[in-house]
C-alpha cells in the first residue's frame, strides 16, 4: 500500500459502514484509509478549524454548509446515503405500537423518558413533538444524547423508556430492541454526503475515493447497516 493513507473524519451514525468500507476501498485500490467519527458537529467544527483530513461525511446540510464557507472543495459534494430514524426500547420491554403517526403520538406521550440525538434527526424530531403541540408536555421527559454517545445506549441502561436515533446507529448495539422505523407522515431521512476536504494534498485520490463509496458495488454493505443508497 501507499506509504501515505487517506484520512477521513465522520459523524457517528455512519462510523461502522465507513470502516467496512474502508476495507473494502483498501484492497480495492491498494491505499490505506482511516476513518475517524466523532459528534457530527465535532466533525464540522474540526474541519472548519482547518484541521488536515482529505474527506469528511456528513450530513448534507453540514457539507454545504462547510462548502460554502470553504472548507470542502467547491462542486465535490457526494450523496451517499439516506438513514432513517428508527425507535428503540431496552431489550424484553413491551413494544409499542408505532405504526401510525397518531399510534406512534401516542406512545410518546406514554413514555417517561425520551431519547434523542444531536445533529438533524433531533432537530427534526423535537419539530416534530412541536407540531403535534406536545413541547410543554414532554419538556421535563426529553433526554439528548451528548455527542458522540449512542442514544440506545441511553435506553440499554434505563435512563430514557423510548429511543430514537438513526436505525445504523441502533441495530448493532447490544441490550436494546429496534421496534420499527418513524411511520410514514412523520418520519425522519437524513442524507449523509461526503466532500473533499479544502486542505486536502491528495484531492485526485479523494475524488477517486468518492466515486468508489457512491458506486453500485456499495449498495449490499450499505443496506446492511441499515441505509440506504441515496
Amino acid at each position: 500500500m501507499s506509504s501515505l493513507p487517506l484520512t477521513g473524519i465522520s459523524s457517528m451514525a455512519t462510523r461502522l459502514l465507513l470502516a467496512d468500507l474502508a476495507v473494502a476501498w483498501s484492497r480495492r485500490s491498494g491505499r490505506e484509509l482511516r476513518f475517524e467519527s466523532v459528534g457530527g458537529v465535532d466533525a464540522a467544527r474540526r474541519v472548519a478549524a482547518g484541521e488536515a483530513f482529505d474527506l469528511v461525511v456528513l450530513a448534507s446540510e453540514a457539507i454545504d454548509r462547510l462548502q460554502a464557507a470553504g472548507h470542502v472543495v467547491a462542486g465535490s459534494r457526494a450523496d451517499l446515503v439516506r438513514s432513517a430514524v428508527a425507535v428503540a426500547v431496552r431489550a424484553g420491554a413491551p413494544k409499542p405500537d408505532i405504526g401510525s403517526e397518531a399510534a406512534l403520538r401516542d406512545t410518546v406521550l406514554a413514555a417517561r423518558g425520551i431519547g434523542y440525538s444531536t445533529g438533524p434527526s433531533g432537530t427534526a424530531l423535537l419539530q416534530l413533538f412541536e407540531r403535534w403541540g406536545l413541547s410543554e408536555v414532554l419538556r421535563e421527559r426529553l433526554r439528548q444524547a451528548s455527542p458522540g454517545v449512542a442514544v440506545g445506549s441511553m435506553v440499554a441502561q434505563g435512563e430514557v423508556e423510548l429511543g430514537f436515533q438513526q436505525r445504523s446507529e441502533l441495530i448493532a448495539l447490544p441490550g436494546i430492541d429496534v421496534i420499527g422505523a418513524m411511520p410514514a407522515g412523520c418520519d425522519i431521512v437524513t442524507v449523509f454526503s461526503a466532500g473533499v476536504c479544502a486542505r486536502t494534498a491528495q484531492i485526485d485520490a479523494a475524488r477517486a475515493l468518492i466515486a468508489f463509496l457512491q458506486s453500485p458495488d456499495t449498495a449490499e454493505l450499505k443496506r446492511r447497516h441499515g441505509m440506504e443508497p441515496a
